[in-house]
């Protein structure tokens, strides 16, 4: 398993139909920043905004602290959501159903710190900072969240750009599609 590289260009959900099972996948892949969400215990389900790292088999990975509730979570439950949104407008965001299991390596834990590092501000961290990433890693007992995705659900990005358009706005109905889903028509 490789980290992915952050891409240059996030891919532009289309705007006229529904998107494909491979560009739900670009999406996921090209993006970095999601909603995680999980089941709560007792009243409706949290939410947090974070940094993830797509893997080259396709995994999404969280860093997170041991004590915290997403953590927790994912030892109660391995159902988990991540919202994977888009930073440019006209927004979008893939909901992603994920099955995800708490991963204590060491390595993989200040690998994803570093790839996180690097997401946030948009260029890989030197690896002159891997020993301070190291240090913050076990002082704030960091774990990865490593999700594997089964299922997406799309919501297409419909915007008025002018009041006078209101009548050429159009919506249609998405639905979860599996996600190593095959391209229509295609085998």
């Amino acid at each position: 398993m490789n980290l992915l590289s952050l891409a240059p260009e996030p891919f532009t959900a289309p705007t006229d139909r529904d998107m494909l099972p491979s560009e739900r996948r670009e999406f996921v892949r090209t993006h970095r920043t999601c909603v995680f969400g999980y089941g709560r215990r007792s009243d409706g389900p949290a939410m947090s905004v974070v940094y993830y790292i797509p893997t080259d088999s396709d995994e999404l990975l969280v860093s997170t602290m041991r004590g915290r509730a997403k953590a927790k979570a994912v030892g109660r439950s391995e159902k988990v959501s991540l919202c994977i949104l888009d930073e440019r407008w006209p927004f979008a965001y893939l909901q992603v159903y994920c099955d995800a299991v708490v991963e204590e390596d060491p390595k993989l834990i200040v690998d994803v710190m570093m790839a996180v590092g690097g997401r946030m501000s948009g260029n890989p961290l030197p690896e002159e900072a891997r020993p301070v990433v190291e240090g913050m890693a076990k002082a704030e007992e960091r774990v990865v969240l490593r999700c594997k995705p089964y299922a997406t659900f799309a919501q297409p990005p419909r915007h008025l750009h002018r009041n006078d358009q209101a009548e050429e706005l159009t919506h249609w109905v998405t639905g979860s599609v599996p996600w190593d889903a095959a391209d229509e028509g295609s085998a």
